[in-house]
């Protein structure tokens, strides 16, 4: 069989989710854990407006799940621990010779490398859990993964990162053939741009090592949307700078040379824990839609939109506000899940 991940602008069934759980993750505080409730709330809600979306929850979450979250959004419950379901969950995969069936890559999953910090062994199982809900043929794979890991142009092309799928926290021994060869196994990617490194903040102690999806995306084929650092005084000036001038010399699975557009960074440069890795570039692609990160930047939110919905023709772009989502590690991509429509 020919398994093969559908570009993101895709029709889609769904969106996944999986509602927070306590634990560190969450936060430490009432005030912490509240906002990052309301967080993945409002995101749920906005993707809602566009497409279903089925949300995995905790059974000790069960009661603040039902107040918080429309009735418009399914609940099923599991254990979880992380609830960052583009890591945790499948990637969903169709087959070209088999019209009608939905794949579910369940990727192996250790805590973005096993940190002391993350709790990761209940939704490790998520993977199964989801591709069963979904009534997706399972498509295990022994490969340390998350699906922030890869993007996908839908015609053979994925970006990966050197320092995530050659972690050797996550894989070690693994070179660049194999992992090249599971991701044409699983995904049907037929060629890999191998990213030489992500955002500067992912390298700290509660980073993931160099996702991708902070920092590149494929809106289209041929078409790479790249983070901008435009302020020389943060570390990611540098990051923006080398991964240009990186893509200038790369191509996609059908040769083409890539047309590289900036989306520009927010102005806010530091917070509480250090520089920033606000990005506008996680965002999440819907039905008719975009659901976009959101910093309480006018300005800068504005200029995003307007590149989005440039890149995304025809779709109308949606901001949520994204802070409480990056305090915590991650963005709206990061959160999500799409399942791509199959037709019989």
């Amino acid at each position: 069989m020919t398994w093969r991940m559908p570009s993101e602008t895709a029709p889609q069934t769904r969106t996944w989710m999986a509602f927070p759980a306590e634990g560190p993750t969450l936060g430490e505080t009432d005030a912490e854990r509240e906002a990052g409730y309301a967080a993945w709330t409002a995101v749920a809600h906005a993707v809602a407006a566009f497409e279903p979306v089925t949300m995995v929850v905790d059974p000790a979450e069960r009661q603040r799940a039902r107040r918080m979250l429309s009735t418009d959004i399914d609940i099923l419950e599991a254990p979880v621990d992380e609830f960052w379901m583009r890591d945790v969950g499948p990637t969903f995969v169709v087959d070209p010779e088999r019209p009608g069936i939905l794949g579910a890559v369940d990727w192996t999953f250790n805590g973005w490398g096993d940190h002391w910090w993350s709790q990761w062994r209940k939704s490790a199982q998520l993977g199964r859990f989801v591709a069963e809900a979904a009534g997706a043929e399972l498509v295990p794979s022994s490969l340390v993964n998350e699906g922030g890991g890869i993007h996908v142009d839908g015609e053979g092309t994925v970006l990966l990162t050197e320092t995530v799928q050659l972690d050797p926290r996550r894989n070690p021994g693994a070179d660049r053939a194999s992992v090249e060869a599971e991701m044409a196994r699983t995904i049907g990617a037929t060629h890999a741009v191998w990213l030489p490194r992500g955002l500067t903040r992912d390298y700290g102690d509660f980073g993931t090592s160099g996702h991708v999806d902070i920092v590149a995306a494929l809106p289209s084929p041929g078409v790479v949307l790249l983070h901008d650092q435009r302020d020389p005084a943060h570390p990611d000036h540098a990051v923006s700078a080398e991964l240009r001038a990186f893509f200038a010399d790369q191509t996609d699975a059908a040769g083409r040379p890539f047309t590289v557009r900036d989306l520009p960074a927010p102005d806010t440069l530091r917070d509480a824990e250090g520089d920033t890795d606000w990005s506008y570039v996680n965002h999440l692609v819907v039905n008719g839609g975009v659901i976009a990160c959101g910093f309480g930047e006018p300005v800068a939110d504005a200029r995003a939109r307007g590149i989005l919905e440039e890149v995304y023709p025809g779709r109308r772009v949606v901001t949520v506000d994204a802070r409480e989502l990056f305090a915590r590690g991650g963005g709206i991509h990061c959160i999500t899940q799409q399942q791509p429509e199959v037709r019989a």
